[in-house]
């Protein structure tokens, strides 16, 4: 019995051990991760791709975007939101690769959803950013094209939150739960 009462910790100490080299402790073999999904830009996956597009688009970097998605991404444009091919080109250029393009060298106060590119902000988003009524207005108003409009679409009418942000990190409102 005395035996069993040392063996245990010794033979976890020895493991450790070893497992130890000069930078601390590594694992014995190489480790790798599937993404899952990304959304830097929420409408491009969630507006511009079918659901069948959803699993490669999550999967990849955003380095493979244009040659994967784009022609997906303008084909919806032109089929779905009737728009030409100015503004199919534009929404492609702007919206691919799906990444979030923060500049710090800009005021601080452009900051937005897509500021980068269409108004020379620095992009990120803030919290209170409607970023479905911001791509709306891109994809179906008169942002890119006043000429080629689908009104009634540039909105989902929903103006505000049903819940004001926290003054404290995490900032978010508590989730609705059922």
């Amino acid at each position: 019995m005395r035996t069993s009462r040392w063996l245990a910790p010794a033979t976890l100490g020895l493991a450790l051990v070893a497992a130890c080299n000069e930078n601390g402790f590594q694992p014995s073999v190489a480790r790798s991760y599937n993404q899952v999904q990304r959304l830097g830009n929420p409408l491009v996956s969630e507006v511009f791709l079918a659901k069948r597009s959803h699993p490669v688009h999550g999967s990849v970097g955003p380095d493979r975007d244009v040659a994967l998605i784009s022609t997906e991404l303008k084909a919806f444009v032109a089929n779905v939101a009737g728009r030409n091919a100015t503004v199919q080109n534009t929404l492609a250029a702007v919206l691919l690769p799906d990444e979030l393009i923060v500049q710090t060298d800009k005021d601080p106060g452009t900051a937005g959803w897509l500021s980068w590119a269409l108004a020379n902000g620095w992009g990120g988003r803030k919290l209170g950013d409607d970023v479905v009524d911001a791509g709306l207005a891109a994809i179906f108003g008169p942002l890119l094209d006043p000429n080629n409009t689908s009104p009634g679409l540039e909105s989902d009418h929903v103006d505000a939150n049903d819940a004001a942000f926290l003054a404290t990190f995490p900032y978010l409102a508590a989730p609705h739960l059922p």
